[in-house]
């Protein structure tokens, strides 16, 4: 697998990203579960495409700068073909990692009780609750998490293998 950089409008970002929006869409009955304005190339600040052995695009995931210190994941899916195979760690890793070198200390997300998953993946690698921020601060279905980032042993070069 590979993770690479892409441009917002990337064909198979645009084309992960609807599909997350679909999954999304049946987990909450609803087109619109997102208390907040979506992301777009304009306040993204970097996004990354996870590519299978074969080159297949199976996902996804951004950072939206907050400030000086804190960006937050947008976006993040892994197709459900994907999913227990790594993708969504590796991923991670990329995020984090463009954090570290952007200067944040602190990466953030929200995300809702209909995704499980997610809670339990983003829990998995060192995420905790915190206080609903920003456009979520008033949505009830908004759970939000966060995590101080620390910088790897520059000797661990297998911390975020495959990606570019």
């Amino acid at each position: 697998m590979i993770v690479e950089a892409v441009d917002w409008d990337d064909a198979a970002a645009v084309a992960l990203r609807a599909a997350q929006r679909v999954e999304i869409a049946e987990r909450y009955g609803t087109d619109d579960s997102e208390p907040g304005p979506a992301p777009t190339a304009a306040d993204i600040t970097a996004f990354f495409v996870a590519y299978a052995d074969d080159g297949t695009p199976v996902g996804c995931g951004g950072l939206r700068r907050i400030d000086d210190s804190h960006g937050e994941i947008k976006r993040m899916f892994v197709a459900p073909s994907a999913r227990g195979s790594g993708v969504s760690t590796a991923l991670l890793e990329r995020l984090e990692r463009f954090g570290l070198d952007s200067g944040w200390s602190r990466l953030v997300l929200e995300t809702g009780a209909a995704q499980p998953d997610a809670i339990r993946f983003y829990t998995r690698e060192g995420f905790t609750p915190i206080d609903r921020y920003g456009y979520y601060a008033d949505s009830e279905e908004s759970l939000c998490y966060g995590k101080t980032l620390v910088a790897s042993d520059p000797a661990d070069e297998t911390a975020c293998e495959g990606c570019q």
